[in-house]
């Protein structure tokens, strides 16, 4: 047992130890008939005397908080009833600082989350909601590249590794990967981190400062708003469309909020699925030169196409340095994995890689090295062709069930690929609104209030995935939702 004990104070050990263990046992955290360890064995995990433990086992036994049973040991006492700590009752007693926190309102998302139904007492419940399907993680080959990489690289696939970078031959891997894709990237010039969400923020931690404007599409992925937030800056949304960010409105925007960052999702936008057009995406970079505003632009599923043309990065259109780009193997992959990198040139790219440095020191070398393995040995090209007809299968099998199940004014945009589809509900028809006889009917999506800086704006919206369930649970589960939409329109 681990019991902060001060020798130097001026109450007795006896008393400290018995002080400890009363609230210990009075509290539920030291259930009735727990067994404590022997005097001989505290008083030396302690070190202190045997005595000392005996007389505080002594105190606790008079007051019927402990008993001995001869030949097993001491054990805690069965209460009628025990008393728990209340951290809500009293704040009064809480630092000054923690109680500026438990004073301050919540976020938007923060207050909307706690409204959001479960539908874990449904005996079989369908989320279209997370990355992937669990299902179809290649773990069997992981786990055969971990066992490879601990045999080959020994302690040193455990050690924190370079506190720069990353793992070199995964930068290199990752360089080989963006070349593939018409992107032109020196080694030296890829930061691994943990996820592009790490990314997202590095980058917005050096850029931003309270009270500066970022640009972002409306709707846009909801962590990014959340961080946003937490950065205490000013969101300024422009609408997305079928063809991606309606770049053709920007330029007034730029003109009068003097955005300090533009993070756009131009490849199967989360939440809505779109993909920026090829004149959109010269223009946002035009416009991004023009006003001399860094453009970040996250990639998270850039591989997942099912029809359509391949479009250029952001990063390959700009000038060197205009563009910070972000990616990720965690949605591909597992989302458990945690190892994305973004790719920077210019002075900025040493201030990201110090920032890591001193927020995490490193990602864990051991999934590095694994991740490189994997990649090298061409199971990953393999797992994204077979994962590009899974979900071409699961995305057209959506489309049918929207269609089968759910009335004709339920709106839902073209997806060409990613993970996503965006549904627009009937006039007069909310989503939060939704949500109780959704979960009533055992199927959960994520609500279009999640994705806007200004909540409101998304009640006519929800978004659902269509790459974690097979084509019958897709059915199953829009028929749900189908049945959910009358109940909350009678």
């Amino acid at each position: 047992m681990r019991i902060p004990l001060d020798a130097h104070s001026t109450t007795p050990l006896y008393q400290q130890l018995e002080a400890y263990l009363r609230q210990q046992i009075l509290s539920g955290t030291l259930a009735a008939e727990t067994r404590l360890p022997a005097t001989r064995q505290l008083a030396q995990e302690l070190g202190i005397s045997r005595i000392t433990v005996t007389n505080a086992y002594a105190i606790l036994e008079s007051e019927g908080l402990i008993y001995s049973r001869e030949g097993s040991g001491t054990f805690v006492q069965v209460r009628a009833s025990v008393p728990t700590l209340d951290d809500t009752a009293d704040h009064t007693a809480w630092p000054r600082w923690q109680q500026a926190v438990a004073n301050a309102t919540a976020t938007p998302d923060e207050a909307h989350d706690a409204s959001t139904q479960s539908v874990s007492k449904h005996p079989r419940p369908i989320r279209f909601t997370g990355v992937g399907d669990p299902r179809e993680y290649p773990i069997k080959e992981l786990r055969h590249m971990l066992q490879d990489v601990l045999q080959r690289d020994g302690a040193s696939a455990l050690e924190y590794g370079a506190f720069d970078h990353g793992y070199a031959p995964l930068r290199t891997t990752i360089a080989h990967l963006l070349a593939s894709q018409g992107i032109t990237a020196h080694p030296e010039n890829i930061l691994v981190t943990t996820g592009s969400q790490q990314a997202l923020a590095l980058v917005c931690h050096l850029l931003l400062k309270p009270g500066d404007v970022v640009l972002v599409e409306s709707p846009t992925y909801n962590l990014a708003l959340e961080l946003f937030r937490t950065l205490d800056v000013t969101i300024v949304g422009v609408p997305v469309d079928a063809e991606g960010m309606v770049v053709e409105q920007i330029e007034p925007v730029l003109q009068q909020y003097h955005p300090k960052l533009i993070y756009t999702i131009p490849n199967f936008q989360n939440p809505t699925g779109a993909c920026l057009s090829g004149i959109r995406r010269r223009q946002l970079v035009a416009y991004a030169d023009r006003y001399n505003i860094p453009l970040l632009e996250d990639d998270f599923v850039g591989d997942l196409r099912y029809d359509g043309r391949l479009q250029p990065a952001l990063i390959t259109l700009a000038h060197q340095g205009r563009v910070i780009y972000t990616g990720t193997f965690s949605k591909m992959l597992m989302p458990g994995l945690r190892v994305g990198f973004l790719l920077a040139n210019g002075p900025i790219f040493r201030q990201l890689v110090n920032l890591k440095r001193v927020s995490d020191l490193t990602v864990s070398t051991l999934m590095q090295r694994m991740l490189d393995a994997y990649v090298n040995v061409g199971q990953y090209q393999r797992h994204l062709q077979r994962s590009c007809r899974l979900y071409r299968q699961r995305r057209t099998a959506m489309v049918a069930a929207i269609h089968h199940h759910l009335p004709p004014t339920v709106a839902v945009a073209p997806v060409q690929g990613g993970l996503f589809m965006w549904l627009r509900l009937p006039a007069g028809v909310s989503c939060r609104a939704l949500l109780p006889w959704a979960a009533e009917m055992g199927v959960e999506y994520a609500p279009g209030t999640r994705f806007f800086a200004h909540p409101e704006a998304g009640e006519p919206y929800l978004r659902l995935n269509f790459a974690t369930h097979t084509p019958a649970e897709i059915d199953e589960g829009i028929r749900r939702l189908g049945q959910a939409l009358k109940l909350c329109t009678v």
